[in-house]
């Protein structure tokens, strides 16, 4: 075995311990690495060695989390509709419990917009929803520009839409939901006060 090939394994142990110190939450980046290398048993060193820093340790935690959603999300979806996936990612990121997360999501993708050659990794991994989505779109009958057109605007939103709801918690999310799954069938939107 190379040392490369070492050094991925120990990564990988290491994120698993993480992962089972922190369950479905993620550190809070005012936690230090000695803090976090306390809760998980090993050392702050080791923490810095394989991930860098305490943003790299939870852009690595959020990309291994959010690949275990998607395992999930994934199989769902293989049932369902467009419509239903789009609800079920919703319902899964917005659980009390994925607060952390999806606060810890916003925190690492304000530090790569400005570092992005840092977080290449998370941001490769971005995309997997959106596939997703277009797949479901194409199997509805979208030809396949206008589904990955379709699948990126809806993933754009329900982002936009978890920012509004973690900033001001008691915004009209679910409201918008609905409204952009009656814009993905080209329904007309209602108007709230009678026209010219």
């Amino acid at each position: 075995m190379s040392s490369a090939e070492r050094k991925g394994d120990a990564r990988e142990r290491l994120l698993a311990r993480l992962l089972d110190a922190f369950d479905e939450a993620l550190p809070s980046p005012e936690v230090s690495l000695r803090e976090i290398a306390a809760r998980t048993e090993t050392s702050h060193a080791l923490l810095r060695y394989h991930f860098g820093s305490l943003p790299g340790v939870l852009a690595a935690m959020l990309k291994a989390q959010r690949s275990r959603d998607n395992e999930t999300l994934f199989e769902a979806a293989q049932q369902g509709t467009f419509d239903d996936f789009v609800v079920a990612i919703w319902r899964a990121y917005t659980r009390p419990e994925q607060l952390s997360r999806v606060r810890g999501f916003f925190h690492v993708v304000g530090l790569a917009a400005y570092s992005p050659e840092d977080f290449r990794e998370f941001i490769d991994s971005l995309d997997d929803l959106t596939k997703m989505l277009a797949s479901l779109a194409e199997r509805e009958g979208l030809d396949a520009k206008e589904a990955l057109t379709m699948a990126t605007v809806t993933i754009a939103a329900i982002r936009g839409l978890l920012l509004q709801e973690v900033l001001t918690p008691a915004g009209h999310s679910e409201d918008a939901v609905a409204l952009l799954l009656r814009m993905s069938k080209g329904q007309s939107v209602p108007r709230t006060c009678p026209g010219p």
